[in-house]
């Protein structure tokens, strides 16, 4: 009798769902807006382009240069070398004989509690001189207006933190079939303008390929020694700002920033694998159920029509057409937003659950240890359930 009754239940259950995450994603169209959308700032601060380094010889010349083609008046970019065994010294040292806006700086070893990348960046910060500070990745290019844009930006939202989601790159399946479930992520799952106006850190969500901070707020929260050990350091960087009482603003960078974040499958299992279960702060009874919820309510309507076509059966099929048309029309919105090749969403079940079994596969690797990220250990985090 209660199976009867969960499985009469479970289709309402599912389109339910389906329709509060196509409420996020339409509230998340129509209320995120890009740099460009807001008047030009009277005064430009100096700001501090900070740009951490390791082994990135075929990403570093376009972005150190696409920076330095700034628009804007008054700034620096400075790039943290981090122990690199390729050719990103050599071609940093080249770069920077010809423009003395560029100050490339050798990094040290992490001390005992720093994650490597978190170790570069603190680094940068302490070399910074600028009232606002940016952070960005060497796997980004900028346009010449992406600077002036978002500082204007910064400035009319008299904002602490902007943080922006860049047009993403994809030029193999490995990527197409992994990358743009970022994008439905962020844009199903996170009403930003409830997280804006509410100040709630847990529907915030920060994009480390673009964070512009004011320097004051950055240091006021404990800049990055306060999640030196977290592995997601952009979502809790997020969370603190919020935390703490200072203005938190997410954007549409995909006009003024493109991010190639890997390049192929293999390299973005790898990346994937180290972040997804870290991003929910490790609590593993959520994580699994969020996870298995999460695939069960976006793959069974489209497994229900398809068992449908084989053979008749007592199942409200009209159901699992809504809850397929709402998946379709949510993720749309986000591919469309971002930038990302529609035709991709047609293959969002693939797409599902491809990325269905990285998390998993993230959550098993943490577990026993295996996680690892530029050749460099991870430290085994504290679970919760």
């Amino acid at each position: 009798m209660i199976l009867g009754y969960y499985g009469q239940t479970f289709p309402y259950t599912v389109v339910g769902f389906l329709a509060v995450c196509l409420l996020i994603a339409i509230l998340n169209y129509f209320s995120i807006r890009r740099f460009d959308k807001f008047p030009t700032a009277q005064h430009f601060p100096r700001v501090s382009i900070l740009v951490p380094a390791r082994n990135e010889e075929l990403n570093i010349r376009t972005c150190v240069e696409s920076l330095l083609a700034q628009e804007y008046a008054d700034f620096e970019v400075l790039v943290l070398n981090d122990n690199s065994s390729d050719q990103t010294a050599a071609i940093l040292e080249q770069i920077s004989r010809r423009d003395a806006r560029l100050t490339v700086l050798d990094g040290v070893t992490p001390p005992a509690g720093w994650l490597g990348k978190h170790w570069a960046c603190h680094q940068l910060a302490q070399r910074a001189s600028g009232e606002l500070i940016l952070f960005t990745d060497a796997d980004t290019r900028h346009e010449p207006n992406a600077l002036r844009d978002s500082v204007s930006a910064l400035i009319a939202q008299n904002a602490d933190l902007v943080t922006g989601f860049p047009r993403q790159e994809m030029l193999t399946w490995g990527e197409k079939l992994t990358v743009p479930i970022l994008a439905f992520g962020v844009f199903c799952f996170f009403p930003i303008v409830l997280a804006e106006k509410l100040r709630l850190p847990a529907l915030s969500v920060t994009i480390g390929q673009f964070m512009l901070f004011r320097r004051s707020s950055f240091e006021a929260i404990g800049g990055y020694e306060a999640v030196r050990h977290h592995p997601v350091d952009d979502i809790k960087l997020g969370h603190n700002i919020i935390a703490q009482g200072f203005r938190w603003q997410f954007m549409d960078a995909s006009h003024h920033v493109t991010c190639r974040m890997y390049h192929g499958y293999s390299d973005a299992l790898n990346g994937f694998t180290r972040t997804i279960f870290a991003s929910f702060d490790h609590h593993v009874l959520l994580y699994c159920i969020g996870w298995s919820w999460i695939a069960i309510s976006y793959l069974a309507p489209i497994y229900i029509l398809f068992l449908a076509m084989i053979s008749p059966m007592n199942f409200p099929t009209t159901l699992a057409v809504i809850a397929v048309g709402e998946a379709l029309l949510m993720i749309w919105l986000a591919y469309r937003r971002f930038r990302i090749p529609e035709y991709l969403v047609l293959l969002y079940p693939i797409s599902l659950l491809i990325f269905t079994w990285i998390a998993f596969r993230s959550l098993a690797y943490t577990l026993v240890g295996r996680q690892s990220w530029k050749d460099r250990g991870m430290p085994a985090p504290k679970y919760k359930l």
